[in-house]
């Protein structure tokens, strides 16, 4: 064979092997890629399924609306909510495809021709700066799929640089099926309600509102560029705690935008020297309006999502409550101004003294390092040291960093455990709840003065002494058992026999007049001589049944004493009792969630409230009557109410005030509105020592006028002044002239209601 015709051969030979090298390497390919997407002997990692695909899984938060729809708050593990591409301003989807994809729209998945670009720069040119040649939709995959995480690893992951060519490979996989399932305008969407942009915020809803407090069609070309600079790396260009990066991330993105011609050389000029201008707030579970209220309210949701097979912090709930924003709003600054005052009395009355108290208004010693003991830090000291106290002792007084809450702000001090607990237990709290009488709405829910520093709940959690707030469910149960409003008793001392020993109940100020009165001046005045006398007539046990038709399901002992309101109740026990009567003797349970949605807005299920007749419309009515004697009657303890609120309206009333001015307690009923309002220390041992600073007039009477004259100043919410509703045909005797005279004419009877004089009526 010549010379000539041996490198033909050979020149065939190389071009045949040059073929079956380049076949045999796309067959390879092929099979390599085969076998990943069907995870070929486990060795690869499982791939999402197509209806995994169709239908994918990202946390989202949960969001609570209020009744006008404004959103609340949020529960959520990441705090991501979804939105779609029609909700994006046009600005961010340009700077993401300039940024991060320009080839977007002609793919299907994977750019091949950016591929070999950074093949060709990167291996071949050694260029760093040419980039990745991930596409929008391969980091959309990677993002949702944990392409690269230990989960979706198979046995081959573990060989040295295979690992990464099988993650890679995936993602393609991953991204073209993305692309045959999805539209480009939902993959935008999905990959920018998906990609974490750093300080908590999962997705460009919450990015915009955190960064910018602003909603993502509402963003600027330049909020834009920062957000989507952020896409590249979160931590290393974040607009807070990078500025300076963040600031040169931003203008590569604006020359991405300027370069393709999303922008023009004006605007390009103009918003690269533009320094960033933040509105930045993290949101958290401390923050907004009616924060006592979520805290409470989260319990209720959990069971519920536990129940019918949910996750309310990763499945997107919507969750609407019965609250109303504005009026959630008057309530909260009702109680930050006249808490804020009172906190200021209460310093000034205590000044220099500490004001825990026995009985007999002597110190309580070791009151503090009681507390202590409570306390996880002193638990863990006692661990720590055992039974050495005087080393326990010795950290617990040891001064640190810290940030304590104060009605001027928070305030960045150092201090002892020992001198915080000291500083804390000072304070004075609150809580109040108003609803709608008619429906149990409620409306407005202030569980404390600042939930960040104080987490309990005094609305429905807490429980203390209602002192004369209970008396109308007393009169209740005696005139829905044939009393009148006009029924006489004395103001005298009186005895009466209690488990074998004498009882001789005294009136808040220790003084009795002797005069005769009607009940409704008796608890007009608070008059404890009138109730338990009364008490004694109808019985303790009638008292408790008749609590527990009006929703009072806190334990109640049985005795006479319960009639001035020994036993503890919550403000929520006690404003749905009080409705009853403006709802024509109807109970409706206190109720705040109205529907819960998923994520698509589809109703899982619309709540309904309980209702149940606990009193007669006539009783009830009766009740209201009696109500208003406070604000109308010579002596009612709610005669200081503020005159305007009075003028041409009716409104009911009922003070309280506790033993040793523990607790300061307020009712107040209208038409439309029942509210009721308890202030007191942590501790009951917590106190004002006088009846001029500690009675329920003063301590909690002015948070119910303050949300009221705000309430009624708004008239979008349609709370108006007027009437209580009066039942037809009432047969009640209201007229106490007319009632005197009915006695008169009764036949030779000793006692005004003789038919009544037994204990224990049923």
């Amino acid at each position: 064979m010549t010379s000539e015709k041996k490198k033909k051969s050979l020149l065939r030979k190389a071009i045949i092997a040059l073929w079956a090298i380049f076949l045999g390497g796309l067959v390879a390919i092929f099979i390599f890629i085969y076998s990943i997407s069907i995870n070929f002997n486990g060795w690869y990692g499982e791939l999402p399924s197509l209806k995994s695909l169709e239908n994918p899984k990202s946390d989202l938060s949960s969001v609570m609306y209020f009744a006008d729809n404004v959103e609340m708050g949020k529960y959520f593990r990441f705090n991501r909510s979804s939105i779609t591409f029609d909700e994006l301003s046009p600005n961010v989807v340009d700077a993401l495809i300039a940024t991060e994809d320009i080839r977007f729209t002609e793919h299907s998945g994977i750019d091949l021709r950016g591929l070999g670009r950074v093949f060709f720069k990167s291996v071949l040119m050694f260029d760093k700066s040419s980039g990745g040649g991930s596409t929008i939709t391969q980091q959309l995959a990677k993002i949702l799929f944990r392409t690269r995480s230990d989960l979706s690893n198979g046995s081959l992951n573990d060989v040295p640089g295979l690992g990464l060519v099988i993650a890679k490979m995936k993602e393609w996989i991953v991204a073209v099926k993305l692309e045959q399932s999805y539209t480009k305008k939902e993959i935008i969407a999905m990959y920018l309600n998906t990609f974490e942009f750093g300080s908590n915020a999962f997705g460009i809803k919450t990015a915009a509102k955190t960064f910018f407090n602003t909603t993502p069609d509402q963003l600027t070309k330049q909020q834009a560029a920062v957000l989507v600079g952020l896409c590249k790396n979160p931590n290393l260009f974040s607009p807070v705690y990078q500025p300076e990066n963040a600031f040169h991330r931003k203008n590569t993105v604006l020359a991405q935008m300027h370069k393709y011609g999303y922008i023009d050389d004006a605007a390009f000029d103009s918003l690269k020297t533009k320094p960033i201008e933040l509105d930045y707030d993290v949101q958290n579970q401390n923050d907004g309006l009616a924060t006592y209220f979520r805290g409470t309210i989260l319990w209720d949701l959990l069971a519920w999502s536990k129940e019918n097979g949910y996750d309310l912090y990763e499945d997107g709930l919507k969750i609407y409550t019965t609250i109303d924003s504005r009026m959630q709003k008057y309530a909260e600054e009702a109680v930050e101004k006249h808490m804020a005052y009172q906190q200021k009395l209460f310093d000034e009355h205590w000044a220099g003294k500490n004001p825990w108290r026995d009985e007999k208004g002597n110190e309580i010693k070791n009151f503090l390092i009681n507390e202590a003991k409570r306390t996880q830090y002193y638990r863990s000291l006692k661990k720590k040291y055992g039974n050495d106290e005087d080393e326990i002792l010795k950290k617990l007084n040891e001064p640190k960093p810290m940030t304590v809450f104060s009605w001027d702000g928070e305030i960045d001090t150092v201090m002892s455990t020992m001198d915080s607990i000291r500083y804390f237990k000072k304070f004075l709290h609150t809580g109040f709840m108003a609803m709608d009488p008619h429906n149990g709405h409620i409306k407005a829910w202030v569980g404390g003065i600042n939930y960040k520093y104080f987490k309990y709940d005094h609305v429905k959690q807490g429980r203390r002494q209602p002192g004369s707030t209970f008396k109308p469910l007393v009169y209740a149960a005696a005139i829905d058992n044939g009393y009148s409003p006009c029924y006489q008793v004395q103001d005298v001392p009186a005895t009466y026999e209690v488990a074998g020993q004498p009882w001789t109940p005294s009136n808040s100020d220790g003084k009795f007049t002797g005069e005769t009165m009607t009940i409704r001046q008796a608890m007009a005045r608070s008059l404890n001589s009138g109730t338990a006398y009364v008490m004694s007539k109808i019985g303790p046990q009638t008292v408790v049944n008749y609590a527990r038709r009006l929703g009072v399901e806190s334990p109640l002992d049985a005795v006479p004493s319960l009639c001035l309101g020994t036993s503890d109740v919550s403000v929520y026990e006690l404003v749905g009792a009080y409705s009853t009567f403006v709802n024509e003797g109807f109970y409706t349970k206190p109720f705040y969630i109205d529907r819960i949605e998923d994520k698509n807005g589809r109703v899982l299920q619309q709540f309904v409230p309980k209702t149940d007749e606990a009193l007669s419309s006539e009783t009830a009515y009766a009740m209201l009557y009696m109500l208003k004697g406070a604000t109308e009657i010579s002596g009612g303890t709610a005669l200081g109410l503020d005159r305007e609120l009075r003028v041409d309206n009716e409104i009911g009333a009922k003070t309280g005030t506790t033993q040793n001015y523990s607790d300061g307690w307020f009712m107040g009923v209208t038409k439309d509105l029942v509210a009721g309002a308890w202030v007191g220390g942590d501790d009951r041992s917590i106190h004002f020592r006088n009846i001029s600073l500690g009675q329920g007039a003063r301590m909690a009477m002015p948070i119910w006028e303050l949300f009221m004259e705000k309430v009624y100043a708004d008239e979008e919410l349609g709370i108006t002044k007027g009437e209580f509703k009066r039942p037809a045909n009432l047969s009640i005797q209201l007229n106490c002239e007319e009632y005197n005279i009915q006695q008169m004419n009764l036949s030779d009877s000793v006692e005004q209601v003789n038919q009544f004089d037994v204990d224990g009526i049923q």
